[in-house]
């Protein structure tokens, strides 16, 4: 329960260490797992510091020899470990008393990450839809590797033979053990937030499951997916698989695939200008051929070889053409006055006066009417009988006779 206290009624400081023994106490003895970050001998008593690798918090934890011993894990291993909190109340610190270690092994650590893949990948950070394509040719490369790594001079060395012009910014930071995580992610975060670094290379030589632990952290990998700037991951050799591949954006097999994967092949670049340019050169060349083929061939025309003669020709076609019509117009009119002579000759043929230069006569009543039968003729009426060059008028007189 909580100390009763006040200005006037203060407790001394023995009481509150007391007060917080106890409390550390009712904790009783628990399972914690940790990374051995450091370990101390003296005597027959080994000083342990465990670390948290996510949280980067760390615990002081105290054992015999023999306990210790029990499993002898190095420095980087990860343990499980029974203990009693312990507080000292006499100089305030606060440690854990080991009564057994044991080490995770081989198969419980593949369990582990098994599982945190299934998480992440369930999160979206493995799709394939939220990595970034890597710039073709990269301004500035950030690099973070180990001090002095054969890796660094892999992807150094290599990325330059490549491209001479390249340039890197190199984060050396821990590539195993208890602080390999943090550095890592501190490197990556200075990195990202460098507007040069066009992209990222997390690189380390090979080394057992243990030794690339780091690099399947979920706090590294959480970091990885959260930057701006594309990441790649090469980690240890081609079997190697650490969690690190799936999140990067690109996974190279080796530090010396990185290079290849990061910067173009200066004289394949080269090769390949030389080869565009040709092609340049052979597609205009074959349209200046064409178009000059077109050229020549207008050119060789008669229209254009000899002007002249061209306006001859059409001159004679036109002079054809005239001629063909006067001619048809000749015909045609020929024909038509064949036609007005031949229905004329007809016409005369068929007309009264015809008739009556043979002799006939016309006989009219005065409205110019032709008498056509003696029924129309009255007694006394005038008529006018009409010959073929005169006419007579006489008078009817009723018996069907003229006057």
């Amino acid at each position: 329960m909580a100390l009763e206290t006040s200005a006037e009624a203060p407790v001394p400081v023995r009481t509150v260490m007391q007060a917080v023994g106890g409390w550390i106490s009712k904790l009783g003895r628990i399972w914690v797992e940790g990374q051995i970050a450091e370990c101390k001998k003296r005597g027959n008593t080994v000083f342990v510091t465990l670390r948290d690798p996510i949280a980067a918090v760390s615990a002081q934890v105290i054992c015999t020899r023999q306990v210790f011993e029990a499993v002898s894990p190095v420095e980087g291993a990860r343990v499980v470990m029974f203990v009693k909190p312990d507080f000292n109340a006499t100089r305030g610190s606060f440690a854990l008393t080991a009564l057994e270690i044991r080490a995770i092994g081989i198969g419980e650590l593949l369990a582990r990450l098994e599982k945190l893949r299934k998480q992440l990948a369930a999160e979206g950070l493995f799709s394939a839809e939220r990595k970034r394509a890597l710039p073709f040719l990269p301004a500035v490369i950030g690099l973070v590797c180990g001090r002095e790594s054969a890796a660094e001079r892999d992807v150094v060395q290599n990325a330059q033979r490549r491209w001479p012009a390249v340039r890197f910014r190199i984060e050396q930071s821990a590539v195993q053990g208890p602080y390999a995580v943090g550095e890592v992610v501190e490197a990556l975060r200075r990195l990202d937030a460098d507007p040069e670094v066009d992209v990222i290379v997390i690189t380390r030589g090979g080394g057992s499951l243990e030794d690339l632990l780091p690099f399947s952290d979920e706090a590294l990998l959480r970091a990885v997916a959260a930057c701006r700037t594309p990441v790649v991951s090469s980690i240890g050799h081609e079997q190697d698989s650490p969690l690190l591949d799936y999140v990067a954006d690109l996974r190279a097999s080796t530090p010396t695939d990185a290079a290849k994967r990061i910067v173009p092949d200066v004289a394949e670049q080269l090769a390949l200008v030389t080869q565009l340019r040709d092609r340049a050169r052979r597609s205009v060349r074959g349209w200046l051929d064409r178009e000059q083929a077109w050229l020549d061939a207008t050119r060789s025309r008669p229209a254009l070889a000899d002007p002249v003669r061209e306006i001859e020709r059409q001159a004679e076609q036109v002079d054809a053409l005239i001629r063909r019509a006067r001619q048809s117009l000749d015909a045609g009119l020929h024909r038509a006055s064949d036609d007005v002579s031949h229905t004329r000759a007809r016409l005369l043929a068929l007309s009264p006066a015809a008739t009556l230069k043979r002799g006939y006569a016309i006989a009219m009543h005065t409205d110019a009417s032709v008498v056509r039968t003696a029924a129309e003729v009255t007694p006394g009426e005038r008529l006018t009988i009409r010959f073929a060059k005169d006419q007579l008028a006489v008078i009817s007189r009723g018996d069907g006779l003229p006057a």
